[in-house]
């Protein structure tokens, strides 16, 4: 096999995937590369379950706190910066690990997306929101649907933003969305290892119990905080699992019990949403129950792909 390896870990929310990458990347001389479009964000910490201070002081991470919260971070530079430090990595001989939960940083990633670089036409997007307030999600996506099939069918409706960046970028170069985004995979040796639970219910309750470590470390704080900071509830990363739906309570009066629940379930739909996509996009990923992984196996295996 040709190229440099890069090791893939991937699952969805609270799985136990950055304890399994710091461990293979502490034993392998390895540093890990994030793969979460929420960590990016400065200040927000606990609500995007960042690596905690033993994590960080391990292993070298890469790609946390790189925004602040009304920074616009897009697809196409998360993906040069993901290139940029895997190899760096790689230069100084040492493993890298793409680790996280959103689909589309790994898939942009692994897959070699050729991602348009069209300006965010602010008044356009105004205006594409306003429509799926009043229409619904639904029928804007079907507008995307008449412009671009194939687009359509590869993004949720329930993805608003994604759905109105495919509209923008169609509408702008006058090019479909999906056209644009060529795949120029790279050179690299990849080896996808996934982590799941043998019942969908065992990760949702492990879900649900990593939202109680949450809001008992302060999460409801950190929201509260962040909207002190004059973050408004507005911006797209204050959309995130938690945030959201704090805000609410912290701004609207919602019960802080009722929040909490909405977060959970929330979570739960997100998963469903993340296991989509990874069915969607499998390159060959090898799936672990992470409630009987052997680590030590696990990194002699990942230690005889590097050597092959």
């Amino acid at each position: 096999m040709t190229g440099k390896p890069l090791i893939v870990i991937l699952g969805p929310t609270g799985v136990g995937k950055t304890a399994l990458g710091v461990e293979i990347a502490r034993t392998l001389n390895g540093e890990i590369v994030s793969a979460d479009s929420r960590q990016v964000y400065r200040y927000m910490d606990i609500g995007t379950g960042k690596p905690h201070a033993q994590q960080l002081a391990a292993v070298p991470h890469h790609l946390l706190d790189i925004v602040n919260p009304d920074d616009n971070l897009t697809l196409a530079r998360y993906q040069k910066l993901a290139y940029a430090a895997i190899d760096d990595i790689h230069q100084r001989g040492k493993l890298p690990l793409l680790v996280g939960g959103t689909g589309q940083y790994i898939t942009a990633v692994v897959e070699g997306w050729s991602i348009p670089e069209v300006p965010p036409d602010e008044k356009l997007r105004a205006e594409l929101e306003t429509f799926a307030v009043e229409h619904g999600s639904e029928t804007l996506h079907e507008r995307l649907r008449q412009m671009d099939t194939e687009a359509a069918n590869n993004i949720d409706h329930r993805n608003v933003r994604r759905v109105i960046r495919a509209i923008e970028v169609t509408t702008i170069t006058g090019q479909k969305f999906s056209d644009l985004q060529r795949k120029m995979p790279p050179l690299y040796r990849m080896l996808h290892l996934g982590l799941t639970m043998a019942e969908r219910a065992q990760v949702y309750e492990r879900a649900d119990q990593r939202v109680d470590a949450m809001m008992a470390a302060g999460f409801l704080d950190e929201v509260r905080s962040l909207l002190e900071m004059g973050y408004p509830r507005t911006l797209p990363s204050m959309s995130g699992l938690g945030y959201a739906q704090l805000t609410t309570h912290l701004l609207d009066g919602v019960p802080l019990e009722e929040a909490v629940a909405k977060t959970k379930n929330d979570t739960h739909d997100f998963i469903r949403r993340q296991y989509t996509w990874f069915r969607g996009h499998d390159l060959g990923t090898l799936w672990h129950n992470s409630n009987e992984i052997q680590t030590d196996v696990l990194i002699e295996q990942v230690a005889t792909f590097v050597r092959s």
